[in-house]
């Protein structure tokens, strides 16, 4: 059995892979090949590194390939993503969504007992009203005319700010709608929603959008969350100790939902 942490090149992607590293055999995944061999060699032996953009389905399987031979999949930990002053809208989608989507379908023959994933979606997500015709959308984000559907319930696929915001929204939709498919099998499957943290996405994103710094100093704790704080939660959750939860999201957010306003 091997654990998998997709999008392990940086940020919160290596403070996870730092901690499941003790819980045995651990492959990296990124479309940064080189700075995935870095985070491995720091982290030392039992750390495989794999290249994958999963926005290419045939990567992805060859990932799940390598995972299947490896005995099957223990923990799989998705923090990969582009922020809304990274890409342009559809490109969001393509990346937040449409490719966590092709990632769960590729894994879903490994799904077994004590299989646990973790998603990593965001506060932002929480800005979007489940209006339930919306959500039909974004839980079936490869549908054919997927884009078209966005635009009939008054959504502007190009709009990269609200791309992150409704991609975000759609990752906890797919997490929720699997849960009791993987109960069944013995697994278990959750969000998780970072608020602003130190990161070079968020960063990014503050230097798009100013006025998030003073948001940030507004919010109950009034900082932003380091990538080590996340990372220990998405740790827990993969853990024994979380083994009553699936199915819903896991706000770490400094209080910043209270807010109204995201990463």
């Amino acid at each position: 059995m091997v654990n998998v942490v997709i999008g392990a090149a940086s940020g919160m992607g290596i403070e996870v892979a730092k901690l499941l590293v003790p819980r045995g055999d651990l492959l990296l995944v990124d479309r940064d090949a080189a700075g995935i061999a870095r985070v491995a060699t720091a982290l030392g032996a039992g750390v495989a590194t794999a290249q994958c953009d999963i926005t290419d389905p045939v990567q992805i399987d060859a990932v799940v390939g390598r995972v299947r031979d490896a005995g099957g999949l223990d923990a799989l930990v998705v923090t990969a993503g582009l922020a809304g002053a990274m890409a342009p809208g559809r490109v969001i989608y393509e990346v937040n969504l449409r490719g966590m989507e092709r990632v769960l379908r590729a894994v879903d023959p490994l799904v077994g007992a004590g299989t646990v994933a973790v998603l990593f979606a965001s506060v932002s997500g929480h800005r979007i009203p489940e209006r339930a015709e919306l959500m039909a959308v974004i839980e079936d984000p490869l549908a054919d005319g997927f884009f078209d559907a966005l635009v009939a319930q008054g959504i502007d696929p190009d709009d990269a700010q609200l791309a992150y915001s409704v991609s975000k929204r759609g990752v906890m939709r797919l997490a929720r709608g699997r849960a009791a498919a993987w109960g069944a099998r013995g697994a278990r499957i959750l969000s998780l929603s970072p608020g602003s943290t130190q990161t070079e996405m968020s960063m990014q994103q503050q230097a798009a959008t100013p006025q998030q710094a003073q948001f940030i100093a507004n919010s109950p704790l009034g900082r932003r969350g380091r990538p080590e704080e996340i990372a220990a939660v998405a740790a827990f959750l993969t853990s024994d100790a979380a083994s009553f939860m699936t199915g819903s999201d896991v706000l770490v957010d400094g209080g910043m939902a209270t807010m109204g306003a995201g990463r």
